[in-house]
């Protein structure tokens, strides 16, 4: 298949590149030449302009920033530009009426659409085992499956339209404020005492257990390797874990929904982002506690 992608930063330049892996053509764009240069090493068609990038594929894939620029450039470049028939995947996190609005606009034009959001981090992307939460039509799902498994470990159809950004909301959420936890109870350790690869090795298979402990541990030296052990440069960024706990907060305030843990982990990703931490891994807010 002939496929386009869209924003070939820290996440879409590896899922790009799995894509060629699995046999499809794929037509790159970026703004950054560094970014296009690495795409066409791995194997990518670049170029210049989104228009050029989706002349005559099948289906389009992007990876972008924010709402804003998914909404401009499937507004202006993709949507009456790319042919008729093709599949529309939007794998960004926005918020989920930017995410409805484009695939309405998509859908009276013609095109399916999905909205799926991933989980799992650079690494995860540059190893092709992303998780996908999927928003869309049972057929649009149908048609977006097979692209999105050729980049991730696991595809799943949360629902209708926006389903897929709401479900990336919420589990974002939930993975800051347990990250924030995990890291208390670790320092909290320290300073009674306990040896924190024994207290690792204890609240590991205990009622304590979750996924920031024991597969992104915030500790160096202590569970699987994670980001920890190279002075948190790389995973996800706080400043992209503070723009999903925003995200999730505007949701929230939407619905009318009380998320007093997820106000209490903005608030601390915020303070940690404006102190110049925005680029290290989410984790390292151990660092602040």
């Amino acid at each position: 298949m002939k496929i386009a992608f869209i924003g070939l930063g820290n996440m879409g330049g590896g899922m790009a590149a799995n894509l060629v892996k699995a046999g499809h053509a794929v037509n790159a764009f970026d703004l950054s030449a560094d970014a296009l240069a690495r795409a066409k090493e791995n194997g990518c068609a670049t170029f210049t302009s989104v228009r050029e990038a989706v002349a005559d594929v099948e289906a389009v894939v992007s990876m972008l920033p924010n709402g804003k620029i998914v909404d401009s450039v499937y507004e202006g470049d993709v949507i009456g530009h790319a042919p008729a028939g093709a599949i529309l995947l939007d794998c960004s996190t926005i918020d989920v009426a930017t995410a409805r609005k484009v695939t309405a606009d998509a859908t009276a034009a013609g095109y399916e659409m999905v909205d799926a959001p991933v989980s799992g981090g650079i690494a995860a992307a540059n190893g092709g085992t992303l998780t996908f939460m999927v928003g869309g039509s049972d057929s649009a799902f149908a048609r977006a499956e097979p692209i999105l498994a050729a980049m991730g470990k696991a595809v799943i159809h949360a629902g209708a339209s926006g389903a897929g950004q709401a479900a990336k909301i919420c589990n974002n959420m939930l993975l800051g404020a347990s990250m924030i936890a995990t890291c208390e109870a670790f320092m909290l350790a320290e300073k009674l005492g306990l040896d924190l690869q024994t207290f690792y090795d204890i609240s590991s298979k205990a009622s304590g257990q979750n996924w920031s402990m024991t597969s992104y541990c915030p500790v160096p030296g202590v569970g699987p390797q994670s980001p920890a052990d190279n002075d948190y440069q790389g995973g996800f960024a706080t400043a992209l874990m503070l723009k999903d706990l925003k995200l999730a907060m505007e949701a929230a305030a939407s619905v009318d929904a009380d998320v007093p843990m997820g106000e209490k982990a903005a608030a601390l990703y915020e303070a940690f982002d404006k102190a110049g931490q925005g680029g290290l891994d989410f984790s390292a807010i151990i660092k602040m506690l």
